[in-house]
């Protein structure tokens, strides 16, 4: 076999019809949550908690509060710190695109749209949230709680929030929230 080369310069097609693209599998973990967040209704779910927040036909229509907090999923899940990462994260995977519900030739949405979300969402909010996607992941099987003994017996405790722990850093939902919500209000 030869040695292929690397081309200099790419001259790009003009047109390139999206069935002609290979299609990725996908992350298995992101399919699964979204079959569980459908399951539970979520979207229709987080609208309504979060319709106080918004103003009715005033401005154009953001980014929907379902697909804002999937986003913030994807930085928590994959140790992304910043709304810029999480931007540039979402912009070039496409299973990533999919689990936010967006097809290739759509622009994802920008950082500043999320920071903006975040500033105007109570923590409050974040929590119930949060907490309705534990219970989708316990439900669909994808968590389990940490087990505790007592009395040497052993029980299985239910997945919370404060149990939940990324486990490349040992941050909590709640910590990786936190630092973002008060650089925001200063």
């Amino acid at each position: 076999m030869s040695m292929g080369r690397r081309k200099l310069e790419l001259q790009g097609q003009m047109f390139i019809a999206i069935s002609d693209l290979p299609a990725t599998a996908g992350h298995p973990f992101y399919e699964k949550l979204n079959q569980a967040l459908r399951a539970m209704d979520f979207d229709r779910k987080v609208e309504d908690l979060c319709q106080g927040f918004y103003k009715e036909a005033v401005g154009r229509p953001g980014i929907p509060p379902g697909v804002y907090f999937r986003l913030l999923l994807i930085g928590y899940f994959e140790g992304i710190d910043s709304e810029r990462g999480i931007a540039w994260r979402v912009a070039d995977s496409l299973s990533l695109r999919r689990f936010l519900g967006y097809d290739l030739q759509e622009r994802t949405p920008d950082h500043s749209s999320l920071s903006r979300i975040r500033w105007r969402l109570s923590p409050e909010t974040h929590a119930e949230i949060f907490r309705m996607v534990l219970l989708a992941l316990q439900q669909a099987g994808l968590i389990k709680g940490k087990t505790i003994g007592v009395d040497a017996t052993t029980l299985e405790a239910n997945a919370a929030m404060r149990s939940i722990v990324r486990r490349d850093t040992g941050q909590s939902y709640q910590d990786y929230l936190a630092p973002k919500q008060a650089k925001i209000m200063t």
